[in-house]
């Protein structure tokens, strides 16, 4: 592969009219995997820096949340309450890190915790029932949604499976440091 700075093979320069993966930049019959990799090398430090800089609203302002909590946020708002063990296996952390961020957005009172009735053991997780919060929680998430929603638009089914799986192999490989 040509290295991020280099011409690929071929001596053709990269880009032209923005390869670096603006929309409607791209070839519309496509990028070659060199184009690509370095489209998404540049767009990436861009959305990983307006994720972190996403701002908490101010109905939430009391509280200690940061980006961090979205994916939490999220599963609990798009799947309902669930308990501790399902959290942790979906955020993809160990149960003992989902127990102290989930003991910590209970403390602020953004999350309720009730022991399951059928296994009083294990202790089931929900938004508070707090409709101010609540509202608060889904609105902040509901920026992410709508730029995701304008995303996927143009894109057939199998298009979005393709980019979603896509988004979750290049995950894994950052995770295995690849």
């Amino acid at each position: 592969m040509a290295g991020p700075s280099t011409p690929p093979a071929g001596g053709a320069p990269r880009g032209g009219e923005g390869a670096a993966g603006g929309a409607g930049s791209a070839n519309p019959v496509g990028l070659g995997a060199d184009d690509a990799v370095r489209a998404m090398l540049l767009l990436m430090p861009r959305v990983a820096a307006r994720v972190k800089r996403t701002a908490v609203p101010e109905a939430l302002a009391g509280f200690q949340l940061a980006p961090r909590h979205l994916s939490l946020l999220s599963y609990l708002v798009f799947d309902g309450p669930m308990p501790v063990g399902a959290l942790a296996e979906r955020l993809e952390v160990a149960h003992t890190t989902a127990s102290l961020m989930v003991g910590d957005l209970a403390r602020q009172g953004v999350l309720d915790r009730n022991s399951d009735p059928a296994d009083r053991r294990r202790t089931i997780v929900s938004l508070t029932a707090d409709p101010a919060t609540r509202t608060a929680i889904e609105r902040w998430l509901a920026n992410g949604s709508a730029s995701w929603q304008a995303a996927f638009a143009p894109l057939t089914p199998a298009e979005r499976a393709l980019f979603v799986r896509t988004m979750a192999a290049y995950e894994q490989g950052t995770a295995g440091g690849a």
